[in-house]
């Protein structure tokens, strides 16, 4: 029963975004000899599912969203320190940022959290990021996807300015491209032709997810 209790306090922390008592279930996780990658994805990434289904339904919102991200992040960066090197996969790597002339960066930084917890390495270019600037570091870090979120109409443009400047330079199959953002929609993803389009955090994971796991099907024909 002791494991079950742990899974259940460690999602108790992020559900109630109690940072301290992540790091106490983390650590009484370690010390009772449970396996870390469990302890992260059927405790803390449970919790912080379950908090997502609760934003999206308008029952939590966005600052609570983020302090449960900030509680789940310290307790799996205490797990994370016990595995040994090398043991975690990784499912892929994202280049994100917040689109340029855009300084809004509370949700990207959801999503930044969430694919990191979710096993992605992640680079997070901050915000008011050039369109040049993504492209360089995806191509510096061979990255399986370029994230843009973009929180202003007056700063969408720039998402469909980086799906054109892939084409012309023949880099549009090398990399994937997931857009979000407030005034972001499925139809302006299908649009600008970007590969997937994400509503929330949760959703962003799933995409990343999907869009890795259909390029490694094609390398493996």
């Amino acid at each position: 029963m002791v494991k079950e209790e742990i899974l259940k306090r460690a999602a108790e922390a992020v559900l109630r975004h109690d940072e301290a008592l992540a790091k106490e279930v983390a650590a009484r996780a370690l010390a009772e000899g449970l396996d870390p990658v469990e302890v992260i994805t059927e405790g803390f990434c449970a919790g912080i599912a379950e908090v997502g289904e609760l934003f999206g339904r308008g029952d939590v919102f966005l600052p609570d969203l983020m302090l449960s991200s900030q509680a789940m992040t310290s307790g799996i960066e205490i797990l994370k320190a016990a595995l040994p090197q090398g043991h975690e996969q990784k499912k892929g790597t994202v280049v994100i940022g917040t689109v340029e002339g855009d300084i809004h960066d509370v949700g990207k930084g959801i999503v930044v959290s969430l694919l990191r917890a979710n096993g992605f390495e992640v680079y997070d270019l901050g915000r008011d990021v050039p369109t040049h600037v993504f492209i360089e570091k995806a191509l510096e870090v061979n990255a399986d996807i370029i994230g843009t979120s973009a929180l202003l109409t007056t700063t969408m443009s720039a998402q469909k300015t980086l799906e054109e400047e892939l084409s012309k330079m023949g880099l549009k199959g090398r990399f994937k491209t997931m857009v979000g953002g407030a005034p972001v929609t499925q139809r302006w993803a299908d649009k600008i032709g970007a590969d997937a389009y994400a509503e929330n955090a949760i959703e962003a994971v799933e995409k990343a997810s999907q869009l890795v796991s259909a390029r490694e099907g094609r390398a493996a024909v």
